[in-house]
């Protein structure tokens, strides 16, 4: 038997986007330490890191036969990698920090390096900022962005540093490299308040 369903209009469309969407160019990325006592600024670093992601997770289906059909069941969940982009100033001290961080890790010349899993990882956090001083605001008053969400990843290290191309046709541009970090878990909380 047929139902019918009621017609959506723009304007329930438009009460239903709770303060008017999340906007992707809204957040910021915390780094606090690097392990090993690696010289690190995480100030300039909130400013230098230009994107981010939200976590990206998969759980595998494992397939069964049974009798000429196939019933699906879950699997084993993964978490992907996750790649940050930062802008290179001429200091060179976060590209500088990023590559001490795979040298502790695993040194060039003969393969040394960290054997104890803490002493190479930390942990990170983005936060999803809104556009008002509190979650939901019908106005932008306010000298602060709400946080939304934030995602906390947990014993991260870094497997790439990207080359960052040089080139005499490249002009009114900076430089940038991204980091791809492997992740062991991570967690959200809707924090709902003001971004310190």
């Amino acid at each position: 038997m047929a139902t019918s369903r009621e017609n959506k209009t723009i304007s329930q469309f438009k009460s239903a986007l709770i303060g008017g969407g999340a906007r992707p160019n809204l957040f910021e990325v915390e780094l606090t330490t690097l392990p090993g006592g690696i010289p690190w600024d995480a100030d300039n670093f909130r400013f230098m890191c230009k994107a981010a992601a939200l976590p990206a997770s998969n759980i595998a289906n494992i397939d069964v036969p049974f009798r000429g059909r196939i019933f699906k069941v879950a699997g084993d969940r993964t978490i992907d990698t996750w790649t940050i982009t930062i802008i290179n100033d001429e200091a060179f001290a976060l590209r500088t920090a990023m590559e001490a961080w795979m040298d502790q890790i695993a040194k060039l010349d003969n393969n040394l390096g960290a054997t104890l899993p803490e002493s190479y990882m930390t942990n990170a956090s983005v936060f999803q900022l809104g556009r008002g001083s509190t979650a939901s605001s019908r106005n932008n008053a306010g000298d602060s962005n709400v946080v939304l969400a934030e995602y906390e990843f947990i014993d991260i290290f870094p497997t790439e540093v990207s080359q960052i191309d040089l080139s005499y046709d490249s002009s009114d541009t900076l430089e940038e490299f991204t980091v791809t970090f492997q992740v062991q878990s991570f967690t959200l909380s809707k924090a709902g308040g003001p971004n310190g």
